[in-house]
């Protein structure tokens, strides 16, 4: 049977990805003494935010403070986003700790079930330890995988294993040439052979990809 706190989780529209009992180097705040990372994984949290909220208008961040916010009330915990702090909180540090995957060369992580498709949208502090089994993210998949097509599927190879050219990326999909990213989503990421059944559907691919494409033409 699932812990009920990971149950509550799920209930919410949101996928637990990983937890850890803190330590003084991991910089969590609060006095906390259990950390959760939660996020996306597949298509549950994009479902209920485009049935509460117009995804053509409304902003993601926004829904994510509302809704994650009541969750932490309802479990007596504080809520750490990845995009409220500048520089922002280590989340992919706190998922290494987590058990939660690896880093791809892609510089995203892979989770071992989820692979490129998820993403951290919180991480829930609570006052107490729970008894949950750490999570063992296994051999990294990336080292198994000779032939690496997430490197070579990009149309204008913005990654090389190191690095992750954005203006690049941003360059191409800002045009007519990059119509099959903004409709699919990243082709780096389709390419990759782990997780492909949490894929992400042609509306949410969609949704991120606008709203990637506009914060870089406000930056």
């Amino acid at each position: 049977m699932e812990h009920p706190i990971l149950t509550a989780i799920r209930r919410a529209g949101f996928t637990p990805l990983g937890w850890f009992e803190p330590q003084p180097d991991d910089k969590i705040p609060h006095g906390a003494r259990f950390v959760i990372l939660i996020g996306n994984a597949g298509p549950d949290m994009f479902r209920r935010f485009a049935h509460e909220r117009d995804p053509q208008r409304d902003a993601m961040d926004d829904w994510t403070r509302d809704v994650v916010g009541s969750l932490a009330r309802d479990l007596d915990a504080t809520a750490l986003y990845p995009f409220d702090m500048n520089p922002p909180w280590p989340f992919l540090s706190w998922a290494r700790r987590g058990g939660a995957g690896h880093v791809s060369p892609l510089g995203l992580n892979i989770h071992p079930t989820y692979g490129l498709w998820h993403a951290y949208r919180a991480a829930l502090l609570f006052p107490v330890a729970f008894d949950l089994a750490p999570q063992r993210p296994g051999p990294h998949p990336c080292e198994a995988c000779a032939a690496k097509p997430c490197l070579s599927a990009c149309p204008v190879a913005a990654f090389d294993g190191t690095r992750y050219d954005v203006p690049a990326c941003f360059a191409h999909i800002a045009t007519k040439a990059g119509a099959a990213c903004m409709t699919r989503g990243c082709l780096a990421r389709h390419a990759c052979p782990v997780g492909q059944g949490f894929a992400y559907a042609p509306a949410q691919a969609q949704f991120h990809m606008r709203a990637f494409l506009k914060a870089r033409q406000e930056a």
